[in-house]
């Protein structure tokens, strides 16, 4: 009996622990390219991996001007090339890594900062919530970014519940056709659909619109 007993403590400790125990190990990669303000993709090795910002919503594409605005914003904290850390909260349902970017600070709660994201309420269990909601109140308060609207504008998760209730069970899209990636000619022409809300052109889910398209 007593040699089972060291196995029997080590479990129980690793179950009162199962928070911090349960999140991947944080690891060095390489920005490849950035989808929209809260979405990018990066190398680690031969690896490339797509990357959900966690604790943070930024605004949709289709939120003209915000969501250009964040990421732009996103693409000068990262350009392409640049090393960041990735530490991993968890996988979402389209297969993508959910993390907080540390570059030389964290980018999600500098996004918030900034006014260029909101804090994702839903999800921030695993954050330092406490962090990124004082972080919307000093954006908030300062009026930046999202917050130049008083009141901030129409969060980015109400957007696309509204938008996703909006769609007409038939299938029409936005100007009436459906485009195929392998007819539409070009990367940007592809993207410029994406932002006129051809969402199906963005397979996976990673905010790029017909990445074969890429040169």
């Amino acid at each position: 009996m007593p040699g089972h007993r060291l196995p029997l403590l080590l479990i129980l400790l690793a179950l009162l622990q199962g928070g911090p125990a349960a999140a991947a190990p944080a690891f060095r990669a390489t920005v490849v390219s950035v989808g929209d303000g809260d979405t990018l993709r990066v190398r680690r090795g031969q690896e490339r991996i797509t990357v959900r910002l966690a604790c943070i919503d930024a605004p949709e594409t289709a939120q003209s001007p915000w969501g250009q605005q964040a990421r732009q914003a996103l693409l000068m904290r990262l350009a392409v090339g640049r090393p960041v850390t990735i530490q991993p909260h968890s996988t979402d349902r389209f297969g993508r890594t959910v993390a907080e970017v540390i570059r030389d600070t964290n980018i999600n709660l500098a996004l918030v900062e900034d006014g260029l994201a909101f804090a994702y309420r839903r999800y921030l269990a695993g954050c330092d919530e406490a962090a990124y909601l004082e972080a919307e109140e000093r954006a908030r308060r300062q009026g930046l970014g999202v917050w130049r609207v008083p009141g901030g504008i129409t969060r980015p998760w109400d957007f696309r519940r509204g938008r996703r209730s909006a769609r007409i069970p038939d299938g029409t899209t936005p100007d009436g056709r459906r485009h195929f990636c392998s007819q539409i000619g070009s990367h940007a022409r592809a993207q410029e659909l994406l932002r006129q809300g051809h969402s199906y052109l963005d397979s996976d889910g990673d905010g790029e619109a017909c990445e074969s398209l890429r040169s």
